[in-house]
């Protein structure tokens, strides 16, 4: 009973963060929304007894992704910054898209037989994993790791240039006001 309550608990909370997330105009608090989505997450791994998943949810996503998010923010815009509200053309695709999405997703889902791999190695255990993760031979993945993160700090230092603003001439004024 105490763990359907749980579930319930957590279940709910994603769903109004997530909701949160996507319909608040204020940049900043969008990204603390999704912080505690992404910690409810880690929630749900915790029940399920994943601890490993549920620390690397906590570490690289609520830890890492969040915190690079909200120094973006702050170094790209201001805190009483609002959001533009999408045009009520763009808002209908969106929905439309989303149900497109959410539809596929279910059914996918629902059409799928989930049958227990039976050939499973029972011998593979975590350190197998750990070891396949930072190993650079053939069955390694520290090299696409690695392509990743520095795809990421392109997008991220791109998106810091696109995103600056050039000043006003209110903004040059004032400063030669001084």
């Amino acid at each position: 009973m105490l763990n359907e309550f749980m579930f319930i608990l957590i279940a709910v909370m994603i769903l109004v963060f997530s909701v949160l997330t996507v319909l608040t105009r204020k940049i900043l608090r969008a990204a603390v929304y999704m912080l505690f989505v992404l910690v409810s997450t880690a929630g749900l791994y915790f029940m399920l007894s994943y601890n490993f998943l549920a620390a690397v949810q906590l570490t690289v996503y609520a830890g890492g992704i969040v915190v690079l998010i909200i120094f973006s923010i702050l170094l790209t815009s201001h805190l009483s910054e609002r959001a533009v509200m999408a045009p009520f053309k763009q808002s209908l695709f969106s929905a439309l898209a989303t149900l497109a999405g959410a539809t596929l997703t279910l059914v996918t889902i629902l059409r799928f037989s989930f049958i227990p791999n039976v050939g499973a190695d029972p011998n593979f255990n975590i350190t197998d994993v750990g070891n396949a993760l930072v190993s650079y031979n053939r069955e390694g993945y520290a090299l696409p790791f690695e392509v990743v993160s520095i795809l990421l700090l392109a997008a991220m230092i791109g998106s810091i240039v696109v995103a600056k603003k050039e000043p006003t001439l209110r903004d040059k004024e004032a400063k030669t006001d001084k």
